[in-house]
């Protein structure tokens, strides 16, 4: 039966992603210009940094995906792992920000590892939170509802830490901005532990398969820690065509010459050969890890949904990560950061809150299209505006900003869709693998967005701490507000046009869901 949502239920799901863009929305728009204008990390190391630890993230969420599939609580598969990791997160969220005194390699060594335990429990608690959506109802309208409340409490966390955190750190730094920075990230930390803990216990999961497999399945796998470890060792040989595509794309974004764009070309039809090899071999020959990999391979919708996540992340991850540069620097004053901010998470609120209604006028993957042209048309005319021109900056970049916040709820919606679509077609799900994914080209497009920005500041001679090389950014300030991201929109608008499943195709599969599910019960183990 389909399951409808209290309000009650609802606000208290969005209330996690309120907490979770407290560090989200905080290391997406301050993080980088905290690395280079108060830790005192070069441009170009902090960009490396942040493509390095995004890589991490390629194998983390799916590991995480996996487990949390295969948890058996009575809390369910999710919830426990999203209340486990909320102390971790708030604790590495403040030591990010934390300016400890060393020499420039203990600051980067120490960069690195609180970073990278900051993507490790991040990980760990926002995959079994994305996944839990896909668990509450197995109704598609109250996903998109729920989704809606979701980037709602999403942008308000994000109005907190965005809007707040430069008069805070002003404020409560006197003139000193590490003491600023501490005291204000302690505050946020300590709000991120109290609404994780108001999703934890108001949220319920109902839509409930005994593993990842239905009667339909072809494959028995045994469930429980046995099990599971037998998986992550089937993993680590599945690791290379994980790694070595990542590293590949990644060396190709950062050095962009001859030999590394060569490698990149030879690494990536060695993978489309090994993947074809992999989807060809006979079911009965797979493990359960490589069945559920070969299901996601196959899934056109899901195959779509990860390139639209990672070039809608590119294109909102590059706009915030600049802001703090452009207004600190191209507009002469730092406080209008925070001001900015507000506006755009205010305006975000109400997109969110508008796209289901709009969802239902347009249609789903229409919608997106026009969001997405929309905002990308408007952030080109950013460009124009000419230098000290607040006021067109606010109007134009709110425009912008309301189609932009609609492209993320839809995401978070159709990739329920897309676990739908593989349990309609094979008879397995594997919910938590699903949303994994759609974490890591959130986390992975928020790295590669953030190393951009540096490394177009860097290649104008940016250097946080010789104020004589500002002048010469501008330009490169200028770009990354405007034409640069919505380059990376467009190629999101082309590619959704080829997404297979309209608004009339979902209802169909949810229906036939629906009828097996009552009629052929799970697999026990």
């Amino acid at each position: 039966m389909d399951h409808k949502l209290t309000l009650k239920e609802k606000v208290g799901y969005g209330m996690g992603d309120a907490a979770a863009n407290l560090v989200w929305r905080g290391a997406l728009a301050y993080l980088a210009v905290f690395y280079t204008d108060t830790f005192g990390i070069t441009a170009a190391a902090a960009a490396m940094l942040f493509l390095v630890v995004r890589l991490s993230d390629g194998v983390t969420d799916i590991i995480m995906g996996m487990i949390a599939d295969r948890t058996q609580t009575k809390m369910g598969k999710f919830r426990p792992w999203i209340l486990g990791s909320t102390p971790f997160l708030g604790l590495f969220m403040v030591l990010c920000f934390t300016t400890p005194d060393l020499s420039y390699t203990g600051k980067l060594v120490y960069a690195y590892i609180t970073y990278i335990g900051l993507t490790l429990a991040y990980t760990v608690n926002n995959v079994p939170y994305s996944a839990l959506m896909g668990v509450m109802t197995s109704d598609d309208r109250e996903r998109t509802s729920l989704s809606g409340f979701r980037f709602a409490g999403a942008f308000f966390g994000g109005l907190l830490v965005m809007g707040g955190l430069p008069t805070l750190v002003e404020s409560l730094g006197q003139g000193n901005s590490a003491q600023g920075y501490q005291y204000t990230i302690w505050l946020f930390a300590t709000l991120l532990v109290i609404l994780m803990c108001i999703t934890v216990f108001t949220t319920k999961e109902r839509v409930t398969l005994e593993g990842s497999y239905t009667s339909a399945s072809k494959i028995e796998v045994p469930q429980g820690e046995r099990a599971l470890s037998t998986e992550l060792v089937d993993l680590c040989k599945q690791l290379p065509l994980i790694l070595i595509p990542l590293f590949s794309i990644t060396a190709f974004f950062y050095y962009r010459d001859f030999f590394t764009g060569a490698t990149f070309v030879a690494v990536m039809v060695f993978t489309a050969f090994a993947i074809r090899k992999l989807i060809r071999r006979p079911e009965e020959e797979n493990s359960r890890l490589q069945q559920d990999i070969i299901d996601l391979l196959s899934n056109k919708p899901w195959l779509i949904l990860l390139g639209m996540g990672f070039l809608t992340m590119m294109f909102n991850g590059i706009k915030y990560g600049v802001i703090a540069y452009y207004f600190k620097y191209y507009m002469g004053n730092a406080l209008l950061t925070g001001y900015f901010f507000i506006a755009l998470l205010v305006v975000s609120i109400f997109g969110a809150f508008a796209t289901s209604k709009l969802a239902e006028l347009f249609g789903r993957k229409r919608l997106f299209i026009i969001a997405m042209v929309a905002s990308s048309l408007l952030t080109c005319g950013i460009y124009f505006i000419p230098q000290g021109n607040v006021t067109s900056i606010f109007i134009l970049g709110c425009t912008a900003e309301f189609f932009a916040a609609i492209l993320p709820t839809l995401f978070f919606s159709m990739l329920g869709d897309s676990a739908d679509y593989s349990e309609y077609k094979t008879g397995r799900r594997a919910t938590g693998l699903v949303y994994s994914a759609g974490s890591f080209v959130q986390k992975t497009g928020g790295g590669f967005a953030g190393a951009l920005v540096l490394l177009v500041l860097g290649s104008y001679g940016y250097d946080g701490m010789d104020m004589n090389t500002i002048s010469q950014t501008l330009p490169g300030m200028k770009s990354l507000m405007s034409w640069i991201p919505a380059l990376f929109g467009f190629a999101g608008a082309a590619l959704i046009c080829l997404y297979p499943l309209n608004d009339e195709k979902q209802r169909q599969v949810t229906q036939a869901l629906l009828t097996r599910r009552s009629t052929e019960p799970p697999m026990s183990a």
